[in-house]
């Protein structure tokens, strides 16, 4: 099937996120799609998807003129797309999930045969590679197999055309492989592959051809054999350091210090078992793992959001056990946490009321119950010209920004005070590798400050760069340490629960 996008605009107000776009997706191709944040990529991928119309240009597939007025009609002419944040039942099986909304029925009562619904999953998941059970729970699944169900989902719908939106954000190097297998798979099969990325390694490793988007606008295909580079420098329009510059670490005493802490997750399940941690001043320390490990149960305990079943946290000799949130906030501690939209940003406030959040009861920007406007407003220009966020327009809502500038919004709060600790979850997940070079570099300034740093990523080549130490999280216990020395093969054998000695199964 081939797929063309004419002269497509969409605009809201007077932004046009797209602006007169062309775009051709050759039948069994790997077409990536890069560009920055607030390119204008996921714009474009819901038009074609049918959840935007376009205001301008038509879609054509195989030269005939299609109108989406929703996902359903995009899916009825072949056209699947896998999002970055699954769309999965997690307590329904794999064929559960496949089959919903697709479901055969049978008999005078309109029976579902489950049997029927896990042959078929079975019989597509082996014709493509997929290896995946279809009478697992979703929720029992790692999340490079849960990803499989998804991609399931849209070949079981006769997707020809299938969008993958980020789909290695949150997978280790080897279900990373893993993807990449599938995707020449899928295109050996004659299913065409949209890869939307900001891995330009794993571009360059799987690609066909590669179209840079700018400022909703394409600027032009780069070679495949391109170097990262040169591509990074095409999708940003200047050149970019790919390589985290930092000078070797200098930590001082133990800062923060975390003693035999257990935790429980939302379903009573220990998440966290028994952690020892120590982080010194001046020094960053990531915590890599796979999604689900415990991690983020671990920084929620840091941070007064979860109460730990047993154990201490301890910073600078003072327990934080027990203290809420704003107290260990006002404590010194700053938080970007791993979702930004959700969890670091209210998106109907602006920009400036969110540089602000948790200092509202400060005197600095309030006088009671009001806020200081003048104070506040002088503040958001201030940062917004140190952050560079754009746009620069301080009454803007945070949920007009896109997701690199959200995350220079959050970091610009959390880091333009005197802090005792700094902990960063994701630091660049869903964003391009302009605003990674900034948030790299002002994590690093933070650490040469002397601020004992704590990060979380599944990111191995963002830990690897950025961490001065490396402690492996696997199924709630910090199994391994590592200098920042180590290969990535080695981290990502240990974040699979597997150890150096163990032997390659492949």
């Amino acid at each position: 099937m081939k797929l063309e996008l004419r002269g497509v605009t969409k605009r809201f107000g007077p932004l046009a996120a797209n602006d007169a776009i062309d775009l051709t997706v050759e039948p069994g191709e790997i077409h990536a799609l890069l560009g920055e944040n607030g390119a204008g990529k996921s714009t474009l991928m819901n038009v074609l998807y049918g959840l935007y119309e376009p205001d301008e240009g038509e879609i054509l597939i195989d030269g005939v003129a299609r109108t989406f007025h929703g996902p359903s009609d995009a899916i009825a002419a072949g056209i699947g797309m896998v999002h970055q944040h699954f769309m999965l039942i997690p307590v329904f099986t794999v064929a559960e999930n496949v089959m919903l909304g697709h479901e055969e029925t049978s008999g005078p009562f309109g029976r579902l045969s489950r049997a029927e619904a896990a042959t078929k999953v079975r019989e597509l998941s082996d014709r493509y590679g997929l290896d995946v059970d279809p009478d697992s729970l979703v929720e029992d699944l790692p999340v490079g197999v849960q990803q499989r169900v998804e991609i399931l989902k849209a070949l079981m719908r006769d997707a020809r055309v299938l969008i993958l939106d980020e789909p290695t954000a949150v997978l280790t190097p080897r279900e990373i492989d893993d993807l990449i297998r599938i995707m020449r798979t899928l295109r050996a099969q004659g299913t065409s592959v949209v890869f939307i990325t900001h891995k330009l390694r794993e571009v360059r490793a799987v690609a066909d051809r590669i179209t840079v988007i700018r400022r909703g606008r394409v600027i032009g295909e780069a070679p495949v054999t391109a170097s990262e580079q040169d591509v990074a420098a095409m999708m940003v329009g200047r050149d970019v350091r790919l390589t985290v510059s930092k000078a070797q670490a200098a930590p001082g005493g133990i800062a923060l210090r975390i003693a035999g802490l257990s935790v429980r997750d939302d379903r009573g399940r220990v998440s966290v078992d028994g952690v020892d941690l120590d982080v010194r001043a001046g020094e960053i320390v990531a915590l890599a793992g796979v999604q689900g490990n415990g991690q983020e149960e671990l920084v929620e305990a840091l941070l007064g959001l979860r109460t730990p079943t047993e154990g201490s946290v301890l910073l600078d000799g003072d327990e934080l056990v027990g203290r809420t949130p704003h107290e260990v906030l006002a404590s010194g501690i700053g938080f970007v946490p791993e979702d930004r939209q959700h969890d670091g940003l209210v998106g109907s406030f602006t920009i400036a009321e969110n540089l602000v959040l948790d200092l509202t009861d400060s005197a600095a920007y309030a006088r009671g119950p009001r806020l200081k406007l003048g104070a506040v407003r002088a503040n958001a220009e201030a940062r917004i010209a140190e952050y560079d966020i754009r746009p620069a327009d301080a009454t803007a809502p945070a949920s007009t920004l896109s997701g690199g500038n959200q995350q220079k919004v959050v970091l610009a709060r959390e880091m333009s005070r005197p802090l005792r600790l700094l902990v960063v979850s994701q630091p660049t997940r869903g964003v391009d590798v302009g605003a990674q070079e900034f948030i790299h570099r002002r994590i690093v300034a933070e650490r040469d400050r002397g601020t004992p740093v704590v990060i979380v990523s599944t990111e191995l080549d963002e830990v690897r760069a950025l961490a001065d130490r490396i402690a492996v999280m696997y199924r709630g216990r910090i199994i391994g340490e590592f200098g920042a020395g180590a290969s990535s093969d080695e981290i990502g054998l240990m974040m699979a629960g597997g150890t150096a000695e163990q032997e390659d199964p492949r």
